[in-house]
């Protein structure tokens, strides 16, 4: 059975709804887009049927009710855009079936529990978008093998981003497996109706994405806390379309084998503080429609693409990059000019043989005009010296002549 209630102006509580005990069994309860306010009631152990549950877009308050934990059956939870607060109640993972948790744009807060990623390692879908999550991304998620979407961004969360995201099949491409929607949970409930609608931001802009949601590959963990370098083996996951770095603190060098994700049509790493030049793997990347690495601190040429050059320039600005589609232009690098070379080498060797002579001048001196000087003895014995010398030579001369 279907309850669709959707798309209304209903306002005041829902407590007397639920908990009536007058209330027939359904497997879809859809209330989203009204005004209903108050407090979600904790009486859901009277719809243990009920297997899609969509609650998006009012004024709910509160925590996150515990008994939702007694729908076992549950494979999409909608809560999207309410006034919810509190953590995540433990209860959650006994909802094993569970594929789609959309809890975005609530106010809530804690850690993200371990449970998320052992319990309910079903998930497809797993957006906390505009909440007040604060620690480390768990690496428990990364049993999230069948992840499609993951949405994690402006929260309050810190620490390196795992290095295990690439354990995501599907987005690495490993399995294939039928997508969101792409299933009946019974003979009256269709596809589409699986949930109502997920908001999402790509290309720098928020999406609300319903029936294309089936042919997303998404992940965001922007406007965090996050530190340190970009892991490379998120250059694995080879099926993502959309990937936001942006807004965070990490450092080091784009990796270079982005180019490996060849069907990302969406790529942020604006506002952190990444060094080094661009990849220049970056050119085939053929789907990119939307790039930004603005206010970094990245240096050198913009490799040649199509798709970069015909950004514009403020997907580049802050940064100490040049060529197009820049009006900086890129420095020519000059050949070396071998005539100066040659000079320095002849200058280097002229001063080589200056400093020669002065040192064999000053070791000539202190060795052999010093001790003539100061010693007598050495005076007479150098004078006798060349008075012999001369007279052999006068002799060999005259030997020459008379023979």
């Amino acid at each position: 059975m279907v309850l669709d209630l959707s798309n209304n102006l209903f306002v005041g509580s829902l407590h007397h709804f639920l908990c009536s005990d007058g209330v027939k069994v359904t497997g879809m309860l859809n209330l989203g887009n009204n005004s209903l306010s108050g407090v979600i009631p904790e009486c859901w152990e009277k719809w243990q049927r009920l297997s899609i549950l969509n609650l998006e877009n009012n004024n709910f308050s509160g925590g996150i009710p515990r008994t939702l934990g007694h729908v076992r059956g549950i494979r999409s939870l909608n809560m999207r855009g309410n006034k919810l607060v509190g953590k995540l109640p433990a209860s959650l993972m006994n909802l094993t079936y569970l594929e789609i948790l959309e809890l975005s744009e609530n106010e809530l807060d804690g850690s993200i529990p371990s449970w998320v990623g052992t319990e309910i390692s079903s998930l497809k879908l797993l957006n906390l978008r505009y909440n007040n999550f604060v620690g480390n991304i768990p690496h428990e998620l990364c049993y999230l093998s069948h992840i499609q979407i993951l949405d994690l961004s402006n929260n309050k969360l810190m620490g390196d981003i795992p290095r295990c995201f690439n354990n995501f099949s599907i987005l690495s491409g490993k399995i294939t497996v039928p997508a969101i929607y792409e299933f009946f949970i019974s003979t009256e409930i269709s596809t589409t109706e699986l949930i109502s609608s997920v908001s999402l931001v790509m290309k720098g802009r928020e999406y609300i994405y319903t029936t294309i949601l089936k042919f997303m590959k998404f992940l965001d963990l922007s406007n965090n806390n996050l530190v340190g370098h970009i892991p490379g083996e998120l250059t694995t996951l080879v099926k993502l379309k959309s990937l936001n770095l942006s807004g965070n603190h990490l450092t080091g060098r784009i990796p270079e084998k982005i180019g490996d994700m060849k069907e990302l049509e969406s790529f942020d790493l604006s506002l952190n503080k990444l060094s080094g030049e661009l990849p220049m793997s970056l050119s085939s990347l053929n789907s990119l429609s939307s790039f930004n690495v603005s206010y970094n601190n990245l240096t050198g040429r913009i490799p040649s693409s199509t798709q970069l050059q015909s950004l514009n320039e403020s997907c580049f600005v802050g940064n100490e990059l040049c060529g197009d589609p820049l009006t900086v232009r890129c420095s020519r690098i000059e050949a070396p000019d071998t005539d100066h070379e040659e000079d320095d080498v002849s200058r280097g060797t002229d001063w080589g043989l200056i400093i020669s002579m002065v040192s064999g001048f000053i070791v000539g001196f202190w060795f052999i005009v010093a001790p003539l000087i100061v010693s007598r003895s050495w005076r007479t014995t150098y004078f006798r010296f060349l008075s012999e010398l001369r007279y052999m030579h006068g002799c060999d001369v005259m030997h020459k002549m008379f023979s």
